[in-house]
Formats: structure tokens, C-alpha cells, sequence
């Protein structure tokens, strides 16, 4: 008999999403939006981000309402740019979740993979911890006939992973042209930090594919099946044929993003920010890493202060920067809250998820390594 949890006192803790057995299912009010965003840890954290945001705008010295008279100035052409060059990195995304799925035995339409992965933003953006990542996962369970959640938290986990090394490696290719004839300190150690981590996660990936697969064997029952469906996940991916295709990518989705924050500097059209290309992507970088701080959703409050440091740094003043930081954020999240709104109440996965129901059942077929 599948292992049920007790959910009558408590909303459906986060882990418990990749625990559940595959004919447990999983209440439509445990999973309730309104129920997680009207929790007292989400409130807790957006407040903490608005106290967050405000101090670190005080401290660059930010005028609020210069701030704000330059974001009512903004070019809508170059604003439309940013937008589009935001949302071209959902199919790309969506196209790389479902490769790396495949790999791991899961198969799944581009449609619908990039429509669940959108969701998933969408409830990042309204609830901290990451929690869209780990409702990513609930939603191909409750929607592909076979899919494992645990299996699909390991997909997750090696795409945060490519996202980490191609992020540090790119921002030293942008940082390097940027600052090139400099000397900034503050930015070699940030160079530095930045490549030791990324050869320590590119050593800890190898490190999971040949031998990850031994701690199966010395784990207690229950967290040995749950090790290795997330196993399967996370390495069904890494061979000499898979890499080049993730690679290519997620080096397009970042570029994407540079891309974004570029046309919102343009879109300002400040006299102060004459920066190019690769300034734009070593910005937008920064910025990415930010978003991954788990206290507040999205980041809210570490990134907009890391977009406008980083342009500090390149001698943007702080009224300008903080601009782009709140524009450049309205692109990524406020258009993300209300078009994965409507998606949300419209959309029939997540109805079919959250009523036990599966839809447009697929293979799912042995994890193969080539």
C-alpha cells in the first residue's frame, strides 16, 4: 500500500511533492496558489524583500522620483525588444527540459513542456524558496503517464547546473572584454571566485555520472529509490552527444538575457549608460546568479541591488542604474505574475495535476546513455 502523508493540519511541505507515491494523490487544496501565497512565510518574504530593496536603494542614494521620471521616459520600441527577447528564452528553455527528460525516460510534446516550465516561473515569482521548481515537477507527474517527480527534480537539478557554469563562464568572457586594459581588483577576485566555482561544479558533475550511482547501495530503502530516479534524472543527460545540445542551448538562453537587459538600457535612453553588448550580459549575469537566493521570490531585492551595484561599477550614476534595475525586473517578473496568472487559471494542466487526473498519457522509456 503506498505510504500516505498526513496533511490535515498543515499545508503539503515542499519535499513532500517528490516523496508522494505515484498513486498518492495529492489534494487540490494542499496545492493551492492562493493557500502558498497567502501563507505567513510568503508574506514574511516578500516584506523582507521590500525592506531589502528600500535599503539598498538608500544606501547607492537612489532619487526615487528621478528614478522613476526616467522609467515613465522609455523608448516602448526598445521596451518591446526587451520583452520579446525575454520571452524567446521559454522555447528554448522548454526545448532543453524536454531533451534532457527524454534522456532520462520521459517523453513530452515542446508545447507542453515549455507551458509547465512557464508555470513554474510564474510560481517562482509569487513564492520564495524555489518552490516553482519542485511545482515543475508536480505538474509533469500529474500530467505524463509515468513520470517520476523525483526523476524530474534531478532534470531540474542539471539545468540549475548548466545554468551555473555557462552563467560564470560567460560572465568572464563578458567581464574580461569589458574591463579589458583595467585594473579592478574587486573584479579579478570576482573572476576568480567565479572560475574556481565553476571548475568545482564541472568536477562535481562528472564526479555524479560515473560514480554517483554507487551511493544507491549504502542509502537506507526509502531514500535509495527516491537517490535513484533523481540520479537517473540529473545524469540521463550527461554524455558526449546530449552535452553539446544543452550546451548550445543554454549559451542562447543566457545571450537572450543579456539581450533583455541591453534593450532596456537603450530603452532608457540615458546619456550615462553607454554600454555595449557585453556589458549588458556581464550585468544580466550577475544578475542570474541573484536570483537564486531562496529567501525572497525571484530574488526580489538581491537582484535589483546586483544589477544596479554592477552597473555602479562601470560609472553608471545611481538614479540611472536603479532604472534599469526596476525596468529591467518588470520585464522578468511583473509580465511573468500577470500573463502565468491568466495561464494559471486557464491553463488544463494544472486542473488536470491538482484533480489526480493525466493527461495525454506517453511513453516512458529506459534511461539510455549514447
Amino acid at each position: 500500500m503506498t505510504d500516505q502523508h498526513d496533511h490535515s493540519d498543515h499545508l503539503y511541505e515542499a519535499a513532500e511533492y517528490i516523496d508522494a507515491g505515484p498513486d498518492e494523490q495529492i489534494p487540490e487544496r494542499e496545492v493551492s496558489l492562493a493557500r502558498r501565497v497567502l501563507n505567513w512565510k510568503t508574506i514574511a518574504s516578500v516584506a523582507f524583500a521590500a525592506i531589502l530593496l528600500a535599503l539598498a536603494f538608500r544606501t547607492l542614494g537612489v532619487n526615487l522620483g528621478r528614478t522613476l521620471g526616467l522609467i515613465a521616459g522609455a523608448n516602448p520600441a526598445f521596451l518591446l525588444l526587451a520583452f520579446v527577447a525575454y520571452y524567446l528564452t521559454f522555447p528554448v528553455r522548454g526545448f532543453r527540459w524536454r531533451y534532457i527528460l527524454s534522456k532520462a525516460g520521459t517523453n513530452i510534446g515542446l508545447k507542453d513542456a515549455t507551458e509547465i516550465l512557464y508555470l513554474s516561473w510564474f510560481v517562482n515569482c509569487l513564492v520564495p524558496a524555489k518552490l516553482g521548481d519542485l511545482y515543475r515537477a508536480y505538474l509533469l507527474k500529474g500530467n505524463v503517464e509515468g513520470a517520476s517527480a523525483s526523476r524530474t527534480v534531478g532534470t531540474v537539478f542539471i539545468e540549475r547546473i548548466a545554468d551555473i557554469i555557462v552563467i560564470f563562464f560567460m560572465a568572464l568572457a563578458a567581464g574580461f572584454w569589458s574591463f579589458r586594459g583595467h585594473q579592478r581588483p574587486e573584479i579579478d577576485l570576482l573572476f576568480t571566485a567565479g572560475f574556481v566555482v565553476a571548475v568545482i561544479l564541472v568536477t562535481f558533475v562528472i564526479a555524479l555520472r560515473i560514480w554517483g550511482d554507487r551511493l544507491t547501495g549504502v542509502l537506507p530503502v526509502r531514500i535509495a529509490a527516491f537517490y535513484e530516479r533523481f540520479h537517473e534524472g540529473s545524469t540521463g543527460a550527461l554524455s558526449m552527444r546530449a552535452l553539446p545540445v544543452i550546451g548550445v542551448a543554454t549559451v542562447t538562453i543566457w545571450l537572450l538575457e543579456g539581450a533583455r537587459l541591453y534593450f532596456v538600457i537603450h530603452a532608457l535612453q540615458l546619456p550615462d549608460v553607454g554600454l555595449g553588448i557585453s556589458a549588458s550580459v556581464f550585468v544580466a549575469l550577475v544578475a542570474a546568479l541573484l536570483t537564486a537566493m531562496p529567501l525572497t521570490p525571484a530574488g526580489i531585492g538581491f537582484v535589483e541591488a546586483g544589477i544596479a551595484g554592477a552597473l555602479l561599477i562601470y560609472g553608471v550614476n545611481s538614479d540611472s542604474a536603479a532604472a534599469v534595475a526596476l525596468t529591467d525586473r518588470g520585464i522578468s517578473i511583473l509580465t511573468v505574475i500577470v500573463l502565468g496568472g491568466i495561464l494559471y487559471f486557464v491553463s488544463d494542466k494544472v486542473r488536470h495535476a491538482h484533480r489526480g487526473r493525466r493527461v495525454e498519457p506517453r511513453t516512458t522509456e529506459p534511461v539510455t546513455r549514447s
